[in-house]
């Protein structure tokens, strides 16, 4: 299905060297997270790509060959906390992306799968960024980017696990942001709207039957009936502003969102 809109191309990319910094991208085997691995690998950086599908990092890796910076696959679950912690360690950059999806009332929402988002989406970011820290405020500098979304500002009904999680992760960016800004670390959140991705795909028969519309009518009706611009973000718009928050040009930008909503919250 495409949107009623289509972004046009994306100028060349301003100009972020990373090299010799070391990046972690969870989530980094396919959407936001694969175009945010491949423009931090073309900024020059080491990027330590975190996910659990093996198949789709072999194939990020792939993509990256002849980048200025390398892709190197981690094959990780996130619900191993412990796990998700020591693979911080090192990272100068730090991308929190990973995230999941389940449409359902709160009266029928699964228990297991609120706790399961609960864990991926803000009780692994709090691991990676407390195993990423101590290399960070050693060296006197870090950058942390915190994937987070629309969902982290407004509610939406049907989403309690996602919309905790997210409204969560707003306030966990915040503190690190404060604790980290003597150090020289930023902590900040990117908010997109709905991204051209493989979770937003997978989404359309859930809405579809949740809120009684044919699945065709979902996107224009649903997803993007808050939004001015009526069009799906692409991973790469999203990559762009985490490249911008992790460049010189931003060391003054900290314990903020960015948000990239197609004027939603202009409402």
């Amino acid at each position: 299905m495409t949107s009623p809109q289509v972004a046009a191309p994306l100028p060349a990319a301003p100009s972020l060297d990373l090299g010799g910094r070391t990046a972690l991208v969870t989530g980094a085997a396919g959407g936001i997270g694969r175009a945010c691995a491949l423009r931090l690998a073309a900024a020059g950086a080491k990027v330590r790509a975190v996910d659990r599908d093996p198949a789709g990092l072999e194939t990020l890796a792939a993509s990256a060959a002849g980048l200025p910076g390398s892709v190197e696959p981690y094959v990780l679950d996130l619900t191993d906390l412990d796990a998700a912690e020591l693979a911080a360690a090192g990272a100068d950059v730090l991308v929190n992306n990973a995230g999941l999806q389940r449409v359902a009332p709160l009266q029928e929402y699964p228990p297991d799968v609120f706790h399961t988002v609960l864990t991926v989406m803000l009780e692994a970011p709090f691991r990676l960024i407390r195993g990423a820290l101590p290399h960070m405020y050693g060296q006197g500098w870090g950058r942390i980017v915190n994937v987070s979304s629309v969902h982290g500002l407004r509610a939406s009904a049907y989403k309690s696990a996602y919309v905790a999680a997210k409204h969560g992760l707003e306030g966990l960016s915040k503190t690190a942001a404060l604790e980290g800004a003597p150090h020289g670390v930023t902590s900040n959140c990117v908010n997109p709207a709905y991204v051209r991705t493989p979770l937003v795909q997978r989404q359309l028969a859930d809405q579809a039957r949740t809120h009684g519309v044919p699945e065709e009518r979902v996107l224009t009706d649903v997803l993007l009936r808050d939004s001015a611009v009526k069009r799906l973000i692409e991973p790469e718009e999203v990559a762009e502003a985490v490249a911008y928050l992790c460049g010189p040009q931003a060391s003054f930008v900290t314990g903020t969102s960015l948000v990239l909503d197609g004027g939603w919250t202009a409402h």
